[in-house]
């Protein structure tokens, strides 16, 4: 048997928050999606003036990194497997509209286990990596020295 860490509201607030505060502070508007190791929404913050699509490019970016355990840029890099040689090409066509293989989805890995997934979208590429970045740093911050969050924004288990 194997005891498991779950994300709740409580954590998922804390790193939209953080995430909400980075945007601002780049001067971008941007949804921030928090999703569980299922995939499933906990919480997502739509920032005024964010595009109307971002949302759901938030969610499907979140969904990716938890499931797939790898940040979502890391599909189409160089060599990548999504990539027309890679051995996951044609991967986001098994699940349209849920799977994203573009920037701004980062897995949230507690003590070596990915627990959930934060997805960003509205900014540009680096600004999304940024804020996914710094809800990571929030959480670490939020848990303390007891546990461990990879906060790097390229992140393959």
């Amino acid at each position: 048997m194997k005891s498991v860490f779950k994300l709740e509201l409580e954590e998922a607030r804390v790193m939209i928050e953080a995430g909400v505060q980075a945007a601002r502070t780049a001067g971008t508007a941007e949804t921030i999606c928090i999703v569980d190791d299922g995939g499933y929404l906990i919480a997502l913050e739509r920032m005024n003036g964010a595009r109307n699509t971002s949302p759901d490019m938030a969610i499907a970016k979140a969904f990716t990194a938890s499931g797939h355990r790898r940040s979502t840029h890391l599909f189409t890099q160089p060599g990548g497997p999504a990539t027309i040689h890679g051995e996951a090409f044609g991967i986001h066509a098994m699940m349209p509209g849920k799977f994203a293989i573009f920037v701004g989805g980062i897995p949230i890995v507690v003590n070596g286990t990915v627990i959930g997934g934060v997805g960003v979208s509205g900014g540009n590429g680096e600004d999304d990596i940024a804020v996914g970045v710094a809800a990571l740093k929030a959480l670490q911050g939020h848990l303390g020295n007891s546990y461990t969050v990879l906060t790097e924004p390229d992140i393959k288990k």
